[in-house]
């Protein structure tokens, strides 16, 4: 008799003729969050039951009722088949995105454009119904001729001492929390990254300086240029210049934590 705990696995291809999708539509709504399944040890995914009816759902609302991708993620999570994205820091986040924005006298449409995404994207990012990746808030920060430090609650003022409970936190995408450990110096800006599994930057993306990090805890995979694989474990230091286009991500099981240092604060 199996263990009441033990549960039945499907591999993508399986999913994919279960729900009447493509490879290509899981893997892209994966990167939405709308689904996590695991991995094998050889980076296989592994899909549930669930995922598979959660997959049927989502390519019901797509075909019958024209919803794109934020839409869907809406409607998911009010009929309670989605866990919510937002919460304080990413209700912060996507205001602040408006503001900056609304001020400008833009419309949703060319930042979307400069941004990559689309514009029902950008308007679930800025009203806090899913979350950007790394590499688009780069992108956003550019557009806009500010840096990623803007997006951070900007209540508490800098500080020489900044307690483990003060820290400035940024979800950045699904599975990707960045923790500011110090702020208001024109020198370097140092987080602490905390990285779930298969959970990453998104896209290649590049900006002014040189940065550091330092593996605390669990695996890290880094990419320069699509062409150098870095492959660090805990306790491995990298060190990169930031103009170099670059991507990254956790392969492992368990939750990365890295040390993150830019110079000059431009991330």
């Amino acid at each position: 008799m199996k263990p009441a705990a033990a549960k039945t696995y499907l591999k993508i291809g399986d999913v994919a003729r279960l729900a009447g999708i493509s490879p290509s539509v899981i893997r892209s709504w994966e990167s939405l969050g709308l689904i996590h399944p695991r991995r094998t040890a050889s980076k296989y995914r592994l899909y549930t039951s669930h995922d598979v009816k959660l997959l049927k759902r989502a390519r019901f609302l797509r075909r019958v009722r024209g919803l794109n991708a934020p839409a869907i993620a809406q409607t998911l999570r009010q009929q309670g088949l989605l866990r919510s994205a937002s919460n304080s820091t990413a209700g912060a986040l996507g205001l602040r995105l408006r503001q900056l924005r609304v001020q400008r006298g833009l419309a949703l449409a060319p930042v979307a454009t400069a941004a990559g995404i689309s514009v029902g994207f950008l308007s679930a990012i800025e009203r806090s119904q899913m979350s950007a990746s790394v590499s688009t808030l780069r992108k956003l920060a550019r557009y806009y001729k500010t840096n990623i430090l803007e997006f951070f609650d900007p209540v508490e003022s800098n500080s020489r001492l900044v307690p483990a409970e003060k820290r400035r936190v940024l979800e950045a995408g699904p599975g990707v929390r960045m923790e500011l450990l110090a702020w208001g110096n024109t020198v370097m800006e140092p987080h602490l990254f905390r990285i779930a599994p298969r959970a990453g930057s998104g896209e290649a993306y590049t900006h002014e300086g040189e940065e550091f990090l330092h593996v605390l805890r669990g695996e890290l995979h880094i990419s320069l240029q699509d062409e150098e694989e870095y492959e660090l474990k805990s306790g491995d230091s990298f060190y990169f210049e930031s103009a170099i286009p670059h991507r990254w991500r956790n392969p492992g099981r368990t939750e990365t934590w890295v040390l993150w240092i830019n110079t000059p604060p431009t991330f």
